[in-house]
């Protein structure tokens, strides 16, 4: 390790020192203090020495883009969260600690890499778990002025939120990670926050027992005949079972329907015409068969949503996030495997100049349709099951529009640059979908 990075990294985790101070400020004032850092850091270090903490690639662009971002998800994060400041913190802690702490452990000690990423090591990724949950629970417990939470709750919330954001940080990608990860992390830390105190009353309802135990054999089943009709691959038998189960388990038959619904609209769309798109070299790769990347990145929201639906006090909102998020899966899926089949004319969305089928960010008429038809589909289940009202319909459906026009946009300026890749797309557009469905509630209610 060179000293310059060890400077790096020993200075990005001082400054998470500051997150305790959060406990003093308040909303108004940390937000005001992390305004000053944004612009300290964009224009006041680099001219007093700040350029000794710089990256050999960062020397030869003129600017490091990292030092930036780092104030501004704080900030971003105070702003978010600023009724729960203490998300925020804990947040903070994860991107301070966590990450630091990834960084010095993985240089030393870091051998044995990750399959999946050669660039990051165990030894980093178990580290970034261990120090963010310290941090983010030290951060926890410490920044609320009025309540309480128990040291095992903190604990329990802050190591499923650290391991979360470890995996997101494990992955390939080209963009930097301080602004991402640690909204990301907020979000799942919030809804987590929010369960406190309901887990005795769901474990304890009647019929649990017997709903795990459905939950397991309709999983397994399914898994399987997925598996031997070539849709999925081990890897997705695997991580399509683990969703399945945890949607059934926290929102029962209903909302294991529209994951069924999902997955038919997902297998369907993705055959159809299979030959042909594979002729012109537009077909989903491995034959159509889904691995647990691709479940992940298309369930990973929606599941989250399942579990916080069952468990806050706002099964409606988190209901509504469910659907949002499976919705735009769907008509993402829809449109462009029927858009790369049908589409007569596409066009790039950031241009609107006419491109071939297969471009990122490509749309046409014929695809834009059935990903809404697609989203329709998933909105009027959720509804007709009574997850939400049929106000909620035309939200659910407009929420996955934007969804998918986020991906579009997205793809055709970052993924083309190989930034992002088409899971981590997926995992966004979903997660997009999902908060503009959030945005709808008041009227929905």
């Amino acid at each position: 390790m060179t000293r310059g990075e060890l400077a790096r990294k020993v200075v990005h985790m001082g400054v998470g020192l500051i997150a305790f101070s959060l406990h003093y400020l308040g909303p108004f004032y940390a937000a005001i203090l992390a305004a000053v850092a944004l612009a300290s850091n964009m224009f006041v270090l680099p001219r007093v020495g700040g350029r000794k903490l710089w990256r050999d690639a960062e020397h030869q662009s003129g600017t490091s883009i990292g030092i930036i971002l780092y104030p501004l998800a704080v900030l971003l994060l105070i702003l978010i969260f600023y009724k729960k400041l203490e998300v925020a913190a804990a947040a903070w802690g994860i991107l301070a600690f966590g990450d630091g702490m990834a960084s010095l452990v993985g240089m030393t000690l870091g051998r044995s890499k990750l399959p999946w990423n050669p660039r990051k090591s165990w030894a980093g990724t178990i580290a970034y778990v261990l120090f963010g949950t310290l941090a983010s629970t030290a951060l926890l417990l410490w920044t609320p002025r009025e309540h309480a939470y128990s040291l095992g709750f903190a604990l329990a919330v802050c190591f499923a939120t650290s391991v979360l954001a470890a995996a997101l940080e494990s992955l390939p990608q080209g963009l930097d990670d301080n602004i991402g990860v640690p909204l990301v992390s907020g979000l799942f830390l919030l809804g987590l926050v929010l369960t406190e105190g309901r887990w005795a009353a769901f474990l304890n309802q009647e019929g649990l027992g017997l709903r795990l135990l459905l939950a397991v054999l309709v999983n397994a089943a399914l898994a399987g005949l997925a598996y031997a009709a070539r849709t999925v691959d081990l890897s997705g038998v695997v991580a399509g079972f683990l969703v399945g189960f945890i949607i059934y388990a926290f929102l029962d038959w209903q909302g294991y329907l529209l994951l069924l619904a999902f997955f038919v609209i997902g297998s369907a769309c993705t055959k159809l015409g299979y030959r042909k798109k594979a002729a012109a070299k537009l077909a989903q790769e491995n034959k159509g068969r889904r691995g647990m990347r691709h479940a992940l990145a298309n369930a990973g929201v929606a599941t989250a949503c399942a579990v916080f639906a069952a468990l806050t006090p706002y099964p409606v909102v988190f209901g509504l996030a469910f659907a949002g998020a499976f919705a735009t899966a769907a008509a993402d899926t829809a449109s462009s495997e029927i858009g790369q089949l049908l589409g007569r004319r596409t066009f790039l969305i950031t241009t609107f100049r006419p491109v071939p089928r297969g471009t990122e960010g490509a749309v046409s008429l014929e695809g834009t349709l059935a990903g809404i038809f697609a989203s329709l589909v998933i909105a009027a289940l959720g509804a007709a099951l009574h997850l939400f009202s049929w106000k909620g319909v035309p939200a659910v459906v407009f929420a996955a529009f934007l969804g998918t026009t986020f991906e579009s946009l997205v793809g055709a300026a970052l993924e083309k640059r190989r930034l992002l890749d088409n899971e981590a797309l997926n995992f966004l557009n979903t997660l997009v979908g999902a908060l503009f469905a959030v945005v709808f509630t008041p009227w929905v209610l």
